[in-house]
């Protein structure tokens, strides 16, 4: 289950006292105002915690120590309402270790051309005093995001809220566990990666058990506990017996039950908030999971098929980002299985054996249990639905030996064209952006999976700023890419993260 700290976002006025300490008051009275009425808006996700005005070096260097100390600190916002000389700020830049956002605004949304004098223009100088505090900024190198445009803008605040988003992701990547039951598929390439670099670069911590060990906590479940969850799951679900005989249908369904309770007992005793798993070893597990881990999917946690632990943290990072989001689509692991390239009909099929998050389904959910050729093991019972219509995104971080790359394409949701009786897995049928052809050749040149983490609720900025944070390359496929200019920016990038 998600369980995100208590996050707040630090607002922090940058000035001086060369105006004095009327001057000085007014700055701290609209900073205040300028705060108190952003949280009012509803529009942020998380609260705004006004600080007082930061005019020396000291104040300045201990506050970013105190943000960086404050677990609830997810960020800090600053803003130069009048001139505060940047040499002031190094100091605590170098020292600062949080994600920072550069609110270029001003107090007033308007010149007041009657009454303007020099006493009005001296308060209110962020149209240079940001100017001077963005240098250093750039100077110093750091990353940082900037938002400019009048605070009580609705939209505006719309990019703080996307920002935060993006911050809270950036805190909770040092706090990714993912627990690998079993190893990678044999031979995959796309689904490896350095998992020592993924720590330094991302603070993910990748461990291995073996499955026999967590399919003990599996046999741990008492029929109790299962017996009560999959009355859950007949009560929630349509049931499909589809000729099946009931009794023999139920248990295959409580196999699964007993599955989910076992596995997130693991993951809870062992601090773990992603899983990957593997149908090739399956050890003493009944089925391979699948009902089981698209609803520990729902829940939050991250997953990744075939040992892809890439995918799984990146799942629930995203799922994270998106915690208590507003009329939320979902967010799930998926994988491009099949093209339709009838003209005017074009897009790819997702799905995947067993493993789709309901959180983007659309319409009735239903349990099927149906014969699975991978894994060996007596049919698994599984959730099946077709998915949302609406834009998302499609993101995959690969490994490239040197480095690592985020892609992230934009994509349009569409219902299936036709029914598939004979499909019993869950789908999502989407277009990339550009188009099917232009998309899917940059997906190929850019080295992306044929797993991908997928959002509803997410945008390709929210995602890019998480990777420059991160330090690492992200590319785009959206609506304006270009083939040409595609594989230019792979070559610079190449040059500039090598």
């Amino acid at each position: 289950m998600i369980q995100t700290k208590n996050y707040q976002f630090w607002f922090c006025t940058g000035s001086q006292d060369l105006y004095g300490d009327a001057c000085l008051e007014k700055v701290a009275q609209h900073s205040r105002q300028m705060v108190e009425e952003l949280n009012k808006t509803g529009i942020l996700p998380y609260e705004l915690v006004w600080k007082p005005t930061l005019i020396t070096n000291e104040l300045i260097r201990k506050t970013f120590n105190e943000a960086n100390a404050d677990e609830n600190c997810a960020g800090v916002i600053t803003w130069m309402h009048t001139f505060s000389p940047a040499k002031s700020w190094i100091l605590g830049l170098q020292e600062y270790r949080k994600p920072l956002m550069h609110f270029h605004t001003q107090f007033n949304e308007e010149i007041p051309y009657d009454t303007i004098d020099m006493d009005f223009m001296n308060e209110n100088q962020s149209a240079h005093g940001d100017r001077e505090y963005g240098h250093i900024v750039s100077r110093m190198r750091i990353e940082r995001k900037v938002v400019v445009g009048h605070w009580s803008d609705p939209a505006v605040a719309a990019k703080i809220a996307s920002w935060m988003r993006t911050a809270v992701g950036i805190m909770e990547s040092s706090h990714i566990r993912v627990m690998r039951v079993a190893d990678n598929m044999r031979n995959v390439a796309v689904t490896e990666g350095d998992k020592v670099e993924a720590q330094i670069k991302f603070g993910w911590e990748v461990d291995a058990y073996p499955v026999n060990e967590i399919a003990q906590a599996v046999e741990a479940v008492s029929e109790a506990d299962t017996n009560a969850l999959t009355d859950e799951y007949y009560s929630r679900y349509e049931i499909l017996l589809e000729g099946r005989e009931p009794q023999e249908f139920r248990r295959h369904v409580a196999v699964q039950a007993q599955i989910e309770l076992g596995f997130e007992r693991f993951l809870e005793e062992k601090n773990y908030q992603a899983i990957v798993t593997h149908f090739g070893d399956l050890g003493a597990l009944k089925q391979l999971p699948g009902l089981a881990i698209q609803r520990l999917m729902e829940k939050g946690y991250g997953f990744g098929a075939e040992g892809d632990w890439k995918t799984a943290a990146m799942v629930y990072l995203m799922k994270t980002m998106t915690a208590g989001m507003k009329d939320a689509k979902g967010t799930s692991m998926l994988e491009d299985y099949t093209y339709n390239l009838v003209k005017g009909k074009e897009g790819i099929l997702e799905a995947h054996m067993l493993e789709i998050c309901p959180s983007i389904a659309d319409g009735p959910i239903s349990i099927k249990c149906q014969p699975l050729s991978m894994g060996g093991r007596e049919d698994p019972a599984r959730l099946v639905f077709t998915s949302k219509e609406g834009a998302g995104i499609a993101v995959s971080l690969i490994d490239l030996g040197n480095r690592f790359r985020l892609i992230i394409n934009n994509v349009d949701c569409k219902k299936n064209e036709k029914a598939m009786p004979k499909l019993p897995v869950a789908t999502n049928f989407w277009v990339p952006q550009p188009d099917m052809y232009t998309g899917a050749e940059a997906w190929i040149l850019a080295g992306g999976a044929h797993h991908t983490a997928f959002s509803y609720d997410l945008t390709a900025e929210q995602m890019g700023d998480w990777a420059a944070a991160m330090g690492i390359e992200a590319v785009y496929i959206d609506g304006d890419t270009k083939i040409r200019e595609f594989k230019r920016d792979l070559m610079l990038g190449e040059v500039f993260y090598k």
